[in-house]
């Protein structure tokens, strides 16, 4: 991986506006990354608001050699059969020593992957994970927390925790740079002081 980083963001369809923000801004601007839509198919899609966004690329693997890093966006269609399977992707990524991340019912793709197998990991509480993914290996390493959870390079986060999942997915993906995110965690912090 080289020292300018790339974060790949997916995006279904009714993705949650709020989760991606602070990720996506704070690595482009605080720390010079490139960041990329992903969408499944290279189509646009619509957010839960209804603003269209219209992707960079599509979630291929051959179309993404150059990510170091992935973040799932939540969608309330990734708790339902409409999901689309984007594992190949999240394990390509992690296979080269990428960060893999998912928030809210993004988390759910990092399930199916099977990347939670060997991650400490939450997501929208321990019932819902379980009443949508009941056979996931590793539910046992769940984690039921109201912020973000980093286990090596596999980073998750309730829907309600965008804060800690930027930090934690940002921590993970660059190790050496505790100075600049403890600035960036205190700066968010002041707004719950």
């Amino acid at each position: 991986m080289t020292d300018s980083k790339t974060i790949g963001f997916v995006f279904i369809d009714g993705f949650a506006d709020w989760e991606y923000g602070l990720l996506s801004a704070s690595a482009s601007e605080w720390f010079a990354m490139r960041t990329l839509s992903l969408t499944p198919t290279g189509e646009a899609v619509r957010s839960m608001s209804g603003f269209r966004l219209m992707p960079d690329r599509g979630a291929d693997p051959a179309e993404n050699a150059d990510l170091d890093a992935v973040a799932v966006i939540g969608s309330d269609v990734w708790a339902t059969p409409r999901a689309p399977d984007v594992s190949a992707l999240l394990r390509t990524v992690e296979e080269r020593g990428g960060v893999v991340g998912g928030i809210c019912a993004g988390t759910l793709a990092l399930a199916r992957a099977g990347l939670f197998e060997q991650a400490d990991h939450t997501s929208n509480g321990r019932d819902w994970i379980l009443k949508h993914e009941p056979d996931y290996a590793s539910a046992a390493r769940y984690r039921d927390v109201p912020h973000a959870v980093a286990d090596g390079r596999i980073v998750s986060a309730p829907g309600s925790a965008p804060g800690t999942f930027a930090l934690a997915f940002l921590e993970a993906l660059l190790p050496g740079r505790e100075a600049q995110l403890a600035e960036m965690r205190a700066l968010f912090a002041r707004e719950y002081s």
